[in-house]
């Protein structure tokens, strides 16, 4: 098959490179730009461990065609730090509250968990468990998870009210 002209932006910066349409996204980010973030963990959809952000909303990046994401902008585990490398709150209360053991699925569930607070700042713990019902994880049994998330979405939230 031949390779068609792809555009995105990927966390920030614009991107162009030549790829077969049918590739999958999680390909193109992992061979064609490195960005190995993102896991490939099941080929079927369901684990989550390739969950990007894709112009806006979640996405399990195995299910989408780079092709269908040509003209997008798509954020991954390696977007969500500070261009100088500061964690993201998220990211910092994840390693303080345990949410990860192997880490495998660490990267789809902070970039989840990630749009679930730019669409919710202040979801109670039922929000985030269904906010996350795609993302799974089999080490941590989900309750650190859950209080990582929580706590970033109270560190946000102290931080937008002090610098009002």
């Amino acid at each position: 098959m031949s390779k068609m002209p792809i555009k995105l932006t990927v966390n920030g910066r614009a991107v162009e490179a030549l790829a077969e349409p049918r590739m999958l996204l999680i390909h193109f980010l992992r061979e064609e730009l490195r960005l190995t973030g993102p896991h490939i963990g099941c080929d079927t959809s369901h684990c989550g461990a390739c969950t990007v952000d894709f112009n806006g909303k979640s996405v399990k990046s195995c299910t989408v065609f780079v092709a269908q994401a040509n003209g997008g902008t798509v954020r991954t585990i390696e977007g969500v730090a500070a261009a100088d490398g500061a964690l993201h709150p998220l990211q910092e209360a994840f390693r303080e509250h345990h949410g990860l053991q192997c880490g495998f699925c660490t990267p789809g569930m902070i970039t989840r968990a990630w749009r679930l607070l730019q669409e919710n700042p202040d979801p109670s713990e039922t929000e985030i468990r269904a906010g996350i019902a795609g993302n799974l994880c089999r080490c941590t049994g989900y309750q650190n998870i859950v209080k990582a998330i929580r706590a970033a979405a109270d560190q946000l939230a102290s931080a937008k009210e002090a610098a009002e």
